[in-house]
């Protein structure tokens, strides 16, 4: 669970971490460099410039009467299937147009596991390395903290009162340069799975070192072969991260992925921008098939089999128990007869 925003929320400033006495047991705060560009963000918003090195530290807090255990790692944002900025998890492969990659330029120095001792702290600190370069735009990403043990006291509001592992992510933005004008294309369009759901996935790509915000998208979906409307879909508030792609899933559960040709209309739009694309693509029989067979969407079982099989292991189980009573007074009964 992360309990650390992104941009701000739990991710304190250097004078206030220190009265920080939350349940999860620790908490970070950036130590803002005197390139912040927003003295008021509690994120590393940095004005950068070619060529340079810079350190950047982060202190982390331990406000339990114990040693914890903290692992770290710095990520490149990208953007998930949900339409939002992901700093959390990295990214499993990574735009073209992208240039730099925040895990490449910021390297965390020392140990990403470490251990604070009961009412201790830490610094960790990070070496970015911007290159020779004309760039100009934003790099994105986050800094994680993670704590290994679980041993998390109380509760967390907003997270009901489970065990996890909690986390910060204090978000790293970089600027080079001004900011390129905001430039979208379509890429692949086709049947596939999305978290094991067939859909059909448009790969949405932002070309430019910018991020791009409050994205409305309307797309449609026709049979090329009989004219008819197989999506009409609508999603607002998608942000995209700099030079990545939203492979958005429009997802199939109801109905199976039939072969055929399409034709896809999409028109997406901010207050500022838009763009619209058409594209025509085919799913094969093969693709079909197979992401019909692939899917998690026809594997529910029906709630009276369920029960139905339940009743007939109970009754299994019941004349197995009877079997074997009865095969148990048996031999007693024979053991006698032979004593006798």
């Amino acid at each position: 669970m992360i309990i650390g925003l992104i941009f701000g929320g739990f991710i304190l400033s250097e004078s206030d971490a220190q009265a920080a006495t939350n349940n999860v047991g620790y908490s970070v705060a950036a130590k803002l460099p005197s390139n912040q560009i927003n003295k008021q963000n509690s994120f590393f918003d940095l004005r950068m410039n070619s060529d340079k090195t810079q350190t950047l530290q982060v202190r982390v807090y331990n406000v339990t009467n114990e040693d914890i255990k903290i692992q770290t790692a710095i990520h490149t944002a990208w953007t998930n299937s949900g339409g939002s900025i992901e700093y959390v998890t990295p990214a499993k492969s990574f735009d073209p147009s992208l240039r730099y990659k925040m895990s490449d330029i910021s390297k965390i120095q020392g140990k990403k596991t470490f251990t604070i001792p009961a009412r201790g702290s830490r610094i960790v600190t990070a070496t970015v390395k911007i290159p020779k370069t004309n760039f100009k735009g934003v790099i994105l990403g986050g800094w994680y903290f993670k704590r290994l043990d679980s041993k998390v006291t109380g509760t967390v509001k907003g997270s009901g009162n489970m065990t996890s592992q909690y986390s910060y992510v204090i978000g790293m933005k970089y600027s080079l340069g001004s900011a390129p004008n905001p430039e979208m294309s379509l890429g692949k369009v086709g049947a596939g799975l999305s978290n094991y759901h067939r859909a059909i996935i448009a790969n949405v790509r932002n070309t430019s070192a910018v991020i791009i915000p409050k994205l409305k998208m309307h797309t449609k979906i026709i049979n090329r072969d009989g004219g008819k409307t197989m999506v009409d879909a609508k999603q607002e508030n998608i942000q995209m991260a700099p030079n990545t792609t939203f492979s958005y899933p429009m997802l199939r559960e109801k109905n199976k992925l039939e072969a055929g040709h399409y034709h896809l209309h999409m028109l997406i739009r901010n207050t500022d921008h838009e763009w619209e694309f058409d594209r025509n693509f085919t799913i094969t029989q093969a693709q079909a098939d197979k992401y019909n067979k692939d899917s998690v969407d026809d594997s529910g079982i029906s709630i009276w089999l369920l029960v139905a099989l339940g009743a007939l292991g109970m009754l299994i189980l019941v004349l197995l128990i009877l079997l074997i009573i009865y095969l148990i007074r048996r031999k007693r009964r024979k053991d006698d007869e032979e004593e006798e």
